[in-house]
């Protein structure tokens, strides 16, 4: 299944603590041995999916978590490195506290070129809050040594985090002389299952959101950066190929827990690139691969280009238009040709465009 696909995303469920905010699938305190295990049926699985060596190298690589630097990723490396060239861009997130020459020089030896550190926050105070085990300084050390071995670095941050106002931090000035090449910004979504939300914590309200998401768009792209999609901004030529591809509709393969996949008209879940009665099943965690219908499948494959700065082509479906023109009238796209672009009040309600035309 897949011959084509030229994508690929890892996911490691393993953290040092639970983030407050944090309410996708992740484990902590998970021995070593294990995460040893897990890295062992990675490896397997890429030797098991990807094409025999006389075909391309993948085109992207991305390995996320949870924090891939917990466990030793050597195995899996040197699985991946028949199938990996120059043009190959490989990404892989890391938590400032797994920041070290040694893992360092071990990922750059191992093919990758791409580095996303989760900051999260500016303020000290929000980051002990949040569970993130350093203070912004020791981040700062952390992001300064990663750009000794990769240009190509950039920092994850969240927006909206209870009393941590944008534009109000002291730190502003420091970030702007890292060198970022990327930074993505996401709103917090106050999920359930999350220990803020056990917390009874108070979200931001819409207008304080709204000024904190306006303050930080405007700072990231005061330092050069150009917003390439709703929660993402890079210099330019420096945009997340990996992310791009699955907003322009491209498949690729999602291996480990709590990974998706899109091959063809099947998307993965929980995945090993195997039959579901060889995978490894003491995570509880169940591998599903389900079939969409044709429809679907090109629905799913043209909307979320919606989320970019490249907009919607809707010259395919003429049957669209008359929903995007009143999106238009109402100010939250605008027109360019056959293609539908988000405003800035249209970035706040962008699913509710995309459900509406599902």
């Amino acid at each position: 299944m897949g011959e084509e696909v030229r994508n690929l995303y890892v996911h490691f469920p393993f953290c040092r603590r639970k983030c407050t905010y944090c309410a996708l699938f992740s484990r902590a305190g998970v021995s070593s041995s294990d995460r040893a295990e897990y890295v062992k049926h990675l490896a397997s699985a890429v030797q098991a999916i990807l094409p025999p060596r006389d075909t391309p190298p993948l085109s992207t690589i991305y390995f996320g978590g949870g924090s891939p630097a917990l466990c030793n990723l050597s195995p899996l490396l040197d699985a991946l490195s028949a199938k990996i060239d120059a043009k190959t861009e490989f990404s892989v997130e890391l938590h400032p506290l797994d920041v070290t020459r040694e893992n360092l020089k071990a990922l750059k030896e191992g093919g990758v070129n791409r580095i996303s550190m989760g900051l999260q926050s500016l303020n000290d105070e929000i980051l002990k809050h949040m569970g993130r085990g350093y203070t912004f300084t020791e981040a700062e050390k952390s992001f300064l040594l990663i750009k000794e071995y990769f240009p190509n670095a950039g920092i994850d941050l969240i927006i909206g985090y209870p009393d941590d106002m944008w534009g109000q931090s002291p730190h502003l000035n420091r970030i702007a002389s890292w060198g970022l090449t990327h930074c993505s910004a996401y709103s917090l979504i106050l999920e359930e299952n999350s220990a803020l939300h056990r917390m009874g914590t108070r979200s931001l309200d819409d207008e304080e959101l709204m000024d904190s998401l306006t303050a930080a768009s405007r700072f990231i792209e005061g330092i050069g950066l150009k917003r390439y999609e709703i929660s993402n901004y890079a210099i330019p030529g420096f945009e997340c190929r990996h992310n791009m591809a699955t907003w322009r509709g491209e498949d690729y393969y999602g291996l480990g827990i709590g990974a998706h996949g899109r091959i063809g008209q099947k998307r993965t879940r929980n995945w090993w690139g195997k039959s579901q009665a060889d995978s490894p099943d003491w995570w509880g965690q169940s591998p599903e691969i389900e079939d969409v219908s044709e429809e679907f499948d090109f629905k799913e494959r043209r909307l979320f280009a919606l989320r970019t700065r490249e907009g919607l082509d809707a010259s395919e479906r003429p049957e669209w238009i008359d929903i995007l023109d009143k999106f238009c009238a109402e100010g939250i796209l605008t027109q360019k040709k056959s293609r539908y672009v988000l405003t800035a009040r249209g970035r706040e309600v962008c699913d509710s465009i995309i459900a509406e035309l599902i």
